[in-house]
């Protein structure tokens, strides 16, 4: 259907153009229009995103699961010398597509009645973020992929830093410096492989696709190169051990930034992993995979162990995001079909799971002004519904089979089980603590005795929120029952990766993994 059309574009800058557009009618109004216009702004970026999310839906209806190359891709001249616009998306990416365009309009919607200062800009920022993200999904050329990927920093850097909470210019500062030098080395690693390049191939290029299948990069510049785009995937995911940015971005962020960031922007480093480290870089993947293994164990259960300290509902969710993050790049590095499907798979489902997650804790929030755990309790008997749907997002954040959350961590295992059974029983045992910590917080602000005066006439749930968590709780279910929504489309450009992956790594093995 959308063979020969620029539908890609249209989806990635859609949101950009009304989003500029409504600056510049901004600038030009009356200040009497000021705050009709703001009002107007909601709805025009509710438009705006729900057509994009209707695309996406077609887009992917359209889309061909047969096949593992690139669709609907569009190549247009842009800078010269080997760097063009160049636009596609295969069964990897087109999923964090409509992942972004479902969650967009979501978080646009909970804040009309949370934000109340800068309305405007403030939707004006969620639509550049919109753009830029899926601008790094569908980005088939090096150069225009870095531009968008490094672009995501500055609307969320605004998000925070303007709407967030009192400790909003540290935490905004702190996650802008931690994301934006650890690309620094990735675009110095950039322009390594545009040079040689033009030394493989007479002429320089950034074409992702000629570049993943035909540039041989010796084995020792491999492994600097790797350790570069690693030094910002790591960062973005976020990995141990640089990841302390993530909770004070989480805590400080409005509701909206943080389901954003928890659900969409973490998954752009382990996106990277897939798209750059496993095919660019074969054989230093296959060399350095031990480092990953290790690192991702810990990740899941040091950040356990931390999540379960915390005192701030959001802290803890957000230190749950690290530990999910390490089924991630453990089942991505095991280099086989169930490891990376179930790396993709938890991706996706934790960028519906986590969102949720965060919602409900805006729920409360927007009531009481207060994330502390200690401040609630006994809030079954006031919010019978409100709880009901935390325990639904619970058991999937804990791994309950019948959940989405079940089937990424199980894969992940089953892959990291083929490569080392020590690397499978740490990310177990790790599971074990996400129960933990997630029934610990259940028990503690649902359950028990209302000891606060405060929360007497709590409200549940409005209609609002009804709307909000419900599509987010269906495909929850959907996704946990019916996986194959997710491995059916990922299936050809993930047997493809692997099958190139192996061809390329046929004479080096695997480092022993202790």
């Amino acid at each position: 259907m959308f063979e020969g059309y620029p539908i890609l574009s249209f989806i990635t800058f859609a949101p950009l153009v009304v989003g500029v557009l409504l600056m510049f009618i901004s600038k030009i109004s009356k200040p009497e229009a000021q705050e009709q216009l703001a009002k107007n702004s909601v709805l025009v970026a509710l438009l705006v995103s729900g057509v994009v999310f209707f695309l996406s839906i077609i887009l992917v209806l359209d889309f061909d699961t047969t096949k593992a190359g690139f669709q609907f891709v569009e190549d247009t001249p842009w800078l010269g010398g080997g760097i063009e616009y160049r636009m596609g998306v295969d069964g990897i990416s087109i999923l964090f597509i409509l992942l972004t365009a479902f969650l967009t309009p979501l978080c646009i919607f909970a804040s009309q009645t949370s934000i109340k200062d800068r309305v405007l800009e403030y939707m004006v920022a969620f639509l550049i973020l919109e753009s830029l993200v899926i601008g790094v999904f569908c980005a088939l050329d090096l150069v225009l992929f870095y531009l968008f990927f490094e672009a995501v920093l500055i609307p969320m850097f605004i998000i925070i830093g303007v709407w967030g909470g009192k400790n909003r210019v540290y935490a905004s500062y702190k996650f802008f410096l931690y994301t934006l030098l650890g690309s620094v080395l990735m675009l110095a690693a950039i322009i390594y492989i545009y040079n040689f390049s033009a030394q493989q191939f007479g002429a320089p290029t950034t074409d992702m696709r000629v570049l993943i299948n035909d540039l041989d990069i010796p084995g020792g510049v491999q492994t600097w190169l790797w350790l570069a785009f690693f030094a910002s995937f790591a960062v973005k995911m976020p990995m141990w051990p640089v990841h302390t940015w993530l909770p004070d971005a989480h805590v400080e962020a409005p509701t909206a930034g943080s389901v954003i960031l928890a659900g969409i922007l973490l998954k752009l480093g382990g996106y990277g992993f897939l798209r750059f480290s496993l095919p660019l870089f074969p054989n230093a993947s296959l060399q350095l995979a031990p480092i990953i293994y290790w690192l991702s164990v810990i990740a899941i259960i040091y950040t356990s162990l931390v999540a379960y300290r915390q005192k701030d509902m959001k802290k803890l969710i957000a230190y749950s995001s690290v530990a999910h993050m390490g089924f991630v790049t453990m089942g991505i590095f095991a280099f086989n079909l169930q490891g990376i499907q179930g790396g993709i798979f938890q991706m996706l489902s934790h960028g519906v799971v986590s969102g949720a997650l965060f919602f409900l804790v805006g729920v409360v929030y927007d009531r009481m002004h207060t994330r502390e755990i200690a401040f609630y309790g006994g809030l079954v008997s006031k919010m019978p519904v409100y709880a009901a749907f935390f325990l639904l997002f619970t058991m999937a954040n804990v791994g309950l089979p019948g959940t989405s959350g079940f089937v990424g961590e199980i894969l992940s295992m089953v892959g990291a089980y083929q490569v080392s059974p020590w690397i499978a029983f740490g990310a177990a045992f790790g599971m074990i603590l996400s129960a933990v910590y997630a029934l610990y917080l259940y028990r503690e602000i649902i359950f028990g005795e209302t000891v606060n005066d405060k929360l007497e006439d709590i409200a549940d749930m409005t209609k609002r929120e009804w709307i909000i968590l419900t599509p987010l709780a269906v495909l929850t279910i959907l996704l946990g029952v019916y996986p194959s929504l997710i491995t059916d489309i990922t299936g050809a450009s993930v047997e493809n990766l692997i099958a190139n992956f192996n061809a390329a790594t046929s004479q080096v093995a695997l480092a022993e993994v202790p």
